[in-house]
């Protein structure tokens, strides 16, 4: 067989529709556009985008999405019971022992400390953050907690910053009253 022997396989192909050539083409006098209006016109018709007078759906959707928060911090999240499961009595805690453990994926990302389970042994924990229940129960069996400040970078940090700023030379405002 050589490249100009080659054909599609029978009915693969199939003729091109040759509109708007007349009667005897087979589309009939309006080439299958009906009679009349702003359908049968060159460039006729609203287009998708035009749902009849209604707010078209592209105009609708914005207002039910919502947004994305930019200056959200993302937290990597543990569990009391998943610390009682890999550390032992008396152990310290940190962001970078539960990396190296598989606790959490990067020790320089915030981490939440969690109630969930329970906690028998003391431990000396360390994070960013730590929930009433976590607190309670880490206090309870003994252990102590320390708190992380939170390392911003970028838009977040300016924005953290000025807050902070502002909330300082609020409360300066008030004691000075």
């Amino acid at each position: 067989m050589k490249l100009h022997e080659l054909r599609p396989d029978e009915g693969a192909t199939k003729k091109r529709k040759r509109v708007g050539r007349g009667i005897s083409a087979g589309q009939g006098k309006s080439a299958g556009r009906g009679t009349k209006g702003q359908g049968a016109r060159k460039g006729g018709g609203k287009g998708a985008y035009f749902e009849g007078g209604q707010l078209p759906l592209v105009r609708r959707l914005p207002f039910k999405r919502g947004f994305t928060n930019i200056f959200r911090v993302e937290y990597q999240e543990v569990n009391l019971d998943d610390l009682a499961r890999v550390f032992q009595a008396n152990d310290a805690v940190t962001p970078e022992a539960m990396a190296e453990r598989g606790l959490i994926h990067k020790p320089t990302d915030p981490v939440v400390v969690l109630g969930r389970g329970e906690l028998a042994i003391p431990l000396q924990v360390t994070a960013h953050r730590f929930s009433k229940t976590a607190q309670a129960q880490i206090e309870k069996a003994g252990g102590s907690l320390t708190t992380l400040e939170l390392e911003l970078t970028g838009a977040k940090a300016t924005v953290k910053k000025l807050r902070k700023e502002q909330l300082e030379a609020l409360r300066e405002q008030r004691s000075a009253e």
